[in-house]
């Protein structure tokens, strides 16, 4: 049982020791000065212009929730469609059950407004 797992296991421990050690390289041999400009926020290539105290809106997180959900949703679909064939046609009855619930779900989000950004 253990014989199977090795390749992996010394994957893992190999990986790790990897990133442990330069992690520790990085810290024992780069720089020691902080510079200001350095410590400014920056995103997508432009410094941020955004203050501390700036709050999103409620919208932004209810579409990006929904956004996940829908994602996570969809990625159930792939190990049935790799299967398909052997699963047969209960595998294709279920799955467009699920695809009619995900296209439900969908519109009664959009009905209500939640994807319209404010």
């Amino acid at each position: 049982m253990l014989r199977t797992y090795a390749p992996a296991i010394v994957f893992v421990l190999l990986g790790a020791g990897i990133g442990a050690l330069f992690s520790y390289l990085n810290y024992a041999l780069g720089p020691k000065r902080a510079i200001e400009h350095k410590l400014d926020p920056y995103e997508s290539g432009m410094p941020s212009e955004i203050k501390q105290g700036f709050r999103f809106g409620i919208s932004f997180y209810l579409i990006a929730m929904l956004f996940l959900l829908f994602d996570i949703e969809v990625l159930f679909l792939y190990p049935i469609a790799v299967v398909l064939r052997e699963f047969g046609v209960f595998a294709l009855i279920e799955t467009s059950i699920f695809i009619s619930l995900l296209l439900v779900a969908f519109v009664y989000v959009w009905r209500r407004g939640a994807l319209t950004w404010k």
